[in-house]
């Protein structure tokens, strides 16, 4: 059990949480590729999906729309139950931006082939809105950053459309595709986080959970007992 600190009124007070195993990340996300990327990072994780409405406001430029939809799940995700006893709360937004137009997951197959022709042969952004918040203010964000990354596409023949589209493999993603998946295939090269196009830019989130104060030790592992 953790010692206690003595405030300075006197008074004996817990210390403030921190991830570890008994108080988990609490993310806010359904994403898997984004558990993912937490758990090849080693941090122990609590999942609950935010449910909040993502859809763009009429004229919403993609940096605002990112940086509103993650607030809107950080308020969602920090009313839980569960975000009192979270070592810290993450919630995330990723979209693809190209010509200033936002391209989230494709309603259909005919809105993925769609997609991935406004995309081949040129270069796109895939922008990622994140916010931390503590235990004790789990509503209010410590740390809030959009992180882009630049990809390029190759020219893609339409029968390469046509096929990637029909695996199914973009529809529940951003612009259509997948670049840790079959979908790499059309990624030219990529400047900046390829783990922010996956869906999380990993370098940032831990640089700034450990800013917060928020991550007692990293690379992290459990305690052995005794």
């Amino acid at each position: 059990m953790p010692a206690l600190l003595l405030a300075v009124t006197g008074q004996r007070t817990s210390p403030p949480l921190m991830i570890d195993d008994l108080h988990p990340l609490l993310l806010g996300s359904a994403s898997p590729r984004r558990r993912e990327i937490l758990a090849t990072l080693g941090l122990p994780v609590v999942v609950f999906s935010a449910v909040v409405d993502e859809s763009v406001l009429p004229d919403e430029e993609a940096l605002p729309y990112l940086a509103r939809v993650a607030a809107l799940k950080l308020a969602a995700v920090g009313a839980l139950p569960a975000a009192a006893t979270a070592g810290a709360i993450l919630v995330a937004d990723t979209t693809v931006i190209v010509d200033g137009r936002i391209l989230g997951k494709p309603a259909d197959e005919a809105e993925a082939r769609s997609m991935l022709r406004a995309l081949a042969g040129r270069a796109h952004q895939v922008a990622t809105r994140f916010a931390i918040a503590g235990p004790d203010a789990p509503t209010r964000p410590l740390h809030e950053e959009t992180v882009t990354t630049r990809v390029i596409f190759r020219a893609l023949e339409d029968a390469e459309i046509e096929g990637y589209a029909a695996t199914g493999e973009g529809l529940d993603k951003a612009g259509g595709y997948a670049v840790q998946g079959l979908g790499s295939f059309a990624v030219a090269r990529i400047e900046g986080s390829y783990a922010n196009v996956v869906g999380l830019p990993a370098c940032e989130v831990v640089s700034a959970l450990r800013a917060a104060g928020l991550l007692a030790r990293f690379p992290f592992a459990p305690r052995r007992a005794g």
